[in-house]
């Protein structure tokens, strides 16, 4: 009977535990801090929206991408990314007036503060295009996070048949880097900017905010507290050759920005 009741209270215990972490990992706020199992250190992954934001971008891709999905149907392939209320759509539609249709379905949604239409009519990427693209959103931010001077958490990466769009609360300068390493990943076509500025003073508030959140690092600091994105997979786009050898990929700003339900382009 002891043993039924020490094991009754350790199942208890470990949910208890489980519940804990999973409502700590679902609160997000403007920076989240993550303490590291050994060594003292932790993870900061800072984010320069507001709590509000985030909870509203979340429900607009969800209602969006549902939305457009049911309504287009299997003709159109239509992926919708959203920062900060901007929607991105990305992805392949038969028509003009398909195109326009899920502008206008995001648009409906509510709470948007513009719509990014860079959708292409034309036939539907395959699996392998796909592929592909995940591979190369992979390989930027694998890139970005080996960058000095910016902060990989602070870009939005979005892949489609080759073209990469990045996302994200950027000064002038971090963009422009941003970009510049996108640009010379193996295997991008182009590089498209959808970004929303901010000054330079604002960026440093938000990265004095996470140093004060965060704990003092320690020299026992392991491998597993540092920020990772993904291993590379070998072949299709690997290469011996320098990077710096290769013609950078064209860079550009999106000009497919359109009023959102707020009637607001900023």
């Amino acid at each position: 009977m002891r043993a039924n009741r020490v094991m009754k209270t350790l199942v208890r215990t470990t949910l208890m535990a489980a519940s804990a972490a999973a409502l700590i990992s679902s609160l997000q706020g403007c920076v989240l801090a993550l303490g590291a199992a050994a060594g003292g250190g932790a993870l900061m992954a800072t984010d320069r929206r507001t709590v509000g934001a985030q909870a509203a971008d979340r429900e607009i891709q969800v209602k969006a991408y549902s939305q457009i999905a049911n309504q287009l149907g299997d003709t159109s392939h239509v992926d919708v990314t959203v920062f900060n209320r901007r929607v991105l759509l990305t992805g392949e539609v038969p028509s003009d007036a398909a195109k326009q249709q899920a502008e206008q379905i995001a648009r409906g949604v509510g709470d948007v503060e513009a719509i990014v239409n860079e959708l292409k009519v034309g036939p539907i990427t395959d699996f392998s295009d796909r592929a592909n693209d995940s591979y190369l959103v992979t390989r930027v931010k694998t890139m970005l996070v080996a960058e000095k001077g910016i902060s990989a958490n602070d870009f939005k990466v979005v892949g489609e048949n080759g073209n990469i769009y990045l996302m994200g609360l950027v000064t002038q300068q971090e963009g422009d880097v941003g970009a510049g390493v996108a640009a010379n990943v193996p295997g991008v076509k182009s590089v498209v900017k959808v970004f929303q500025y901010v000054q330079p003073e604002q960026a440093q508030a938000v990265k004095q905010t996470a140093q004060q959140a965060a704990e003092a690092p320690s020299s026992a600091q392991t491998a597993d507290s540092q920020a990772t994105v993904g291993a590379v997979p070998m072949g299709g786009g690997v290469t011996e050759q320098p990077l710096d050898s290769r013609t950078p990929a064209p860079v550009s700003n999106s000009t497919q920005v359109h009023p959102g339900s707020k009637a607001q382009v900023q």
